[in-house]
């Protein structure tokens, strides 16, 4: 099987056109509350100024929404991380990307659209937890690094990440009801000239059947003995839970005395969390055994319905036998199937152990776009030798592979469909062209509303942004 390519599926965004965000002449009507935002605004600058000190100064007012210039340099130096050296005409750019939010979330207030608080503590705990996890769950570094705590960090960009929320959310009500239709589809593929048609790589669509390991019981016995130990001398010898804790399985919270912080109910596995919320504060649980291994928990203090939790960690390990019994077990199902005793569908309900795949037939999901179908290129890199030779039907030998949790797993894999490298068609890529034409479609649909919506709202801009040259239509909203 060829996997030679020219273009990736990820570079056929290529066919959707880029339009500029368009906007009209706006309304001269100002309310009182409108009037009285700005003098308050313009009154604290005259007050920076008059001390001989600004630290700040507004650039942009769109109805009750300020643009500050902090908020400016502060996207300008998040693209310099991210991409090194950006030009100074990126603040352009910034400036006009920060105008469309102020009006998606001007609108959102005016249409009362909100977002949950635990929406919001939810996503900001999912960045947080992802950058501890690139430190390694060190917090110290995180605060050395940061100059704050995670306390504080969360705090300082609560609004930013509300606003945000809030202007995706009204991004998407704008467009949710465009659709499109499949002679626009057609109308759309056969406007992009024939040379600039992308050419795709191979692609797949695969299945899996996955074994997994089971600990024995000399190895559940002795994580068990472990972890019984160390509670016994927590309770009865009185010695520290957080110096215990370091001897912990879990590496993350080991390195901090066995802290996970404040946990809310939801965020941990039902047995965890079920003796956690029975605890009284400094009180440690019983033995617990849920799917990590064995655990003592401590709640160390009780905040309404959160609690800041401790816990240490025995994890029976997978000994060598057990992966053998595993891949032995992978084995004479892979012979099942390939003597047409059993169909790779039904071996995969009876036998896989990855409950997400089983309850899709086995099908892998590609994550980068959320169907089943893969570039050959953005295969793991074990499937992607497994299947270089396979032909459609075949079936891989047994693979070994780790989850997030650097636990191994054996699987075996079924090419259900292979698509040779071509140039994009209707035919083999409907879908995909699908895509694009209703993403160029809702970019157009977009860039109509905020012409309408700007020119019924309030704006000022500052004149500093003049020199910009994609900033010339939002002048024309401005009255100066």
């Amino acid at each position: 099987m060829s996997n030679e390519c020219r273009v990736t599926s990820s570079e056929y965004k290529k066919l959707g056109t880029r339009y500029p965000l368009l906007v009209t002449r706006h309304s001269l009507l100002i309310s009182m509350k409108k009037i009285i935002i700005i003098l308050i605004a313009a009154l604290q600058l005259s007050n920076l100024a008059a001390q001989g000190e600004i630290l700040d100064k507004i650039i942009a007012v769109v109805d009750r929404e300020i643009i500050l210039q902090s908020d400016v340099e502060e996207q300008f130096r998040l693209l310099e991380a991210q991409q090194g050296s950006v030009p100074p005409e990126a603040r352009c750019l910034i400036t006009d990307q920060l105008l469309v939010k102020s009006l998606l979330l001007a609108q959102a207030e005016k249409d009362s659209v909100v977002v949950g608080e635990e929406e919001v503590d939810q996503q900001i705990d999912s960045r947080v937890d992802y950058i501890l996890t690139l430190m390694e769950g060190d917090t110290e570094r995180f605060e050395d690094y940061y100059g704050m705590s995670i306390l504080e960090m969360k705090q300082k960009f609560r609004r930013d990440m509300e606003d945000q929320l809030l202007s995706d959310r009204m991004q998407a009500l704008v467009v949710e009801s465009v659709s499109i239709t499949p002679s626009e589809v057609r109308d759309f593929f056969h406007n992009v000239p024939a040379d600039s048609l992308p050419y795709f790589s191979a692609e797949v669509e695969l299945s899996e059947l996955v074994v997994t390991p089971s600990v024995n019981d000399q190895e559940q016995a002795r994580a068990l003995k472990e972890i019984t130990e160390l509670r016994r001398r927590v309770v009865e010898d009185g010695e520290s839970f957080s110096k215990l804790a370091e001897k912990s399985d879990d590496p993350g919270s080991a390195k901090q005395g066995g802290s996970l912080g404040w946990v809310k109910r939801g965020q941990m596995v039902p047995e965890f969390e079920a003796a956690l919320f029975r605890l009284k504060n400094k009180e440690i649980s019983p033995v617990v055994k849920t799917e990590f291994g064995y655990h003592i928990i401590q709640a160390v203090e009780r905040r309404g319905n959160t609690i800041f939790a401790r816990h240490i960690l025995a994890k029976p390990d997978i000994t060598f036998e057990d992966t053998q019994k595993a891949k032995e077990k992978l084995d004479s199902i892979r012979s099942l199937i390939i003597n047409d005793s059993m169909s790779f569908t039904l071996a995969v309900k009876r036998f896989s152990e990855n409950e997400e795949s089983k309850n899709n037939a086995g099908m892998l999901i590609n994550p980068q776009t959320g169907t089943t179908l893969y570039t050959v290129g953005d295969l793991p890199t074990e499937i992607y030798f497994a299947v270089d030779e396979m032909e459609i039907g075949d079936i891989s030998e047994p693979l070994e592979y780790y989850d997030a949790r650097g636990e191994a797993h054996y699987r075996i894999i079924y090419l259900r469909s292979y698509t040779e490298p071509h140039k994009a068609n209707l035919d083999d890529d409907y879908a995909k062209i699908q895509k694009a034409a209703i993403e160029q479609k809702k970019s157009v649909y977009m860039s109509d509303w905020i012409d309408k919506t700007a020119a019924k709202t309030y704006m000022i801009i500052n004149d500093d942004y003049r020199q910009c040259p994609n900033m010339d239509k939002w002048f024309e909203y401005t009255s100066q």
